[in-house]
């Protein structure tokens, strides 16, 4: 199909991801109109082929389909409502708006309320956030969850096909506000995971192992998980600046999922001590710079020469190899947990979530290996259905584990904040009388 024929399409947010998706549209053929608050942003996607708005309502003048990709709720409100020149005033009758932002579902639900009471019920709003990083967005190849009425999706879909990867337009049933739930509990494993990353990192540093050793060890092993292998080269390299994935970013997400959770008075408890770690290094000054960067935040030199400092590493390499490694596996053990529980306490279709996380950032061997239990287990209101033919993979034995791993951190004054949370939720479950069944029975923890 020839340009001239293909759909206009607005679009608001030419930041990092913003700018790829644009640009992939009009690589895609489409005719683009662009608009964002710094101007120099609105040059470069000219160079790219795009089309230049000269404000709000006019990237909206003309557009049957309409891009917000700003950078949180309070951003899109004003744009969509607020602003002279809205996009709820300015876009044609019939238009389809796609929210593609990170933003909490009880955001994405009023802004359908809102096109109601302004009276644009004839809007198709699309509840769409996407997941893939700058590089995908150019290439048009993100994961994108979508929600919104079938009429929407119907008439969207092509769209959002163009942004998206192939296998990875996640269509949540549920309407406006599934697709940000589907984002927002994926996020609960990237926001665990993240901060995961540098604390085996900086444990593996106390206690001296070699720094490339430990990423290769972690990544050949039960401990893998994506984020981790992404951003562990960052923490080798301290490529914290100008930074690949901000601080500020993961920290907005995050606060997205404890504020949901405390309105749907759900327990997130590794989410939430990743939260106040995340602030903390916001204090320090770490906002701008890159993620990995937490990684100071257990030790303060560069990970690449903990070794050198180390007189005993080599004879107890291999023990302390396997306390990085248990660490990892319970934090990760207890985020799956943590996230399947509350994707199914939103009603979300375990399977499509499971789908999506294997095939996204919030990917981890645990996950893969012991998800399918958990989300099976979910079911079963009997502990026959948790027993372990394996004392090695019980809660208990789990407890052992975890125990030592945090008593040797203590030892050398290593904080573990997300391998104390996983502890203590272990031992709860413990004094539950679950000790002897299997350790992914802490999904039950959240209740059935």
């Amino acid at each position: 199909m020839s340009t001239s024929k293909k759909e206009q399409i607005g679009f608001l947010g030419l930041g990092a991801m913003g700018f790829g998706m644009a640009a992939n549209l009009v690589k895609s053929g489409y005719q683009v109109k662009g608009y964002d608050v710094f101007a120099k942003s609105v040059e470069r996607f000219v160079n790219a082929g795009g089309l230049a708005a000269t404000s709000l309502s006019d990237s909206a003048t003309g557009c049957g389909y309409y891009v917000c990709m700003v950078a949180t709720a309070s951003q899109a409100q004003s744009a969509i409502f607020d602003q002279d020149g809205a996009l709820a005033k300015a876009l044609p009758n019939g238009a389809t708006l796609f929210l593609c932002s990170t933003v909490p579902s009880a955001y994405a639900l009023s802004v359908q309320d809102q096109l109601k009471q302004v009276g644009r019920t004839d809007i198709h709003f699309i509840d769409c956030p996407v997941s893939g990083g700058a590089k995908r967005a150019a290439d048009g190849t993100l994961s994108i969850m979508a929600g919104a009425s079938d009429e929407a999706i119907e008439k969207g879909k092509f769209v959002l096909e163009e942004m998206a990867d192939t296998g990875k337009l996640y269509i949540v049933p549920g309407g406006i506000g599934a697709g940000s739930n589907m984002k927002m509990v994926h996020q609960v494993l990237a926001a665990i995971h993240i901060l995961a990353a540098s604390e085996a990192m900086g444990l593996a540093a106390r206690l001296g192992l070699d720094a490339t050793y430990a990423r290769e060890e972690i990544i050949k092993s039960e401990a893998w998980s994506w984020m981790h292998e992404n951003r562990s080269p960052r923490m080798l390299e301290e490529d914290y600046v100008p930074g690949v994935s901000a601080l500020t970013i993961i920290l907005k997400d995050v606060g997205i999922i404890t504020s949901m959770a405390r309105l749907h008075k759900f327990p997130t408890p590794l989410s939430s001590a990743a939260e106040q770690v995340y602030l903390a290094g916001l204090a320090l000054g770490y906002g701008s710079e890159d993620d990995a960067g937490m990684v100071r935040m257990y030790y303060p030199d560069p990970v690449s020469k903990a070794s050198q400092k180390s007189e005993s590493a080599n004879q107890n390499q291999e023990s302390n190899k396997k306390l990085v490694l248990d660490l990892l596996s319970s934090i990760h053990l207890c985020g799956a947990a943590e996230a399947i529980a509350f994707a199914h306490s939103l009603g979300l279709e375990l399977n499509q979530f499971s789908n999506l996380v294997n095939a996204a950032a919030g990917g981890s061997r645990v996950f893969q290996e012991r998800g399918p239990e958990m989300m099976k287990g979910l079911q079963s209101q009997s502990k026959k259905n948790w027993t372990s033919e394996n004392q090695a993979d019980t809660t208990e034995s789990t407890i052992t584990k975890l125990s030592q791993v945090v008593q040797a951190a203590r030892d050398l004054n290593c904080p573990l904040y997300l391998g104390n949370a996983a502890l203590n939720l272990f031992l709860f479950w413990k004094r539950n009388g679950w000790g002897e069944s299997i350790d992914a029975s802490i999904v039950k923890f959240w209740g059935d």
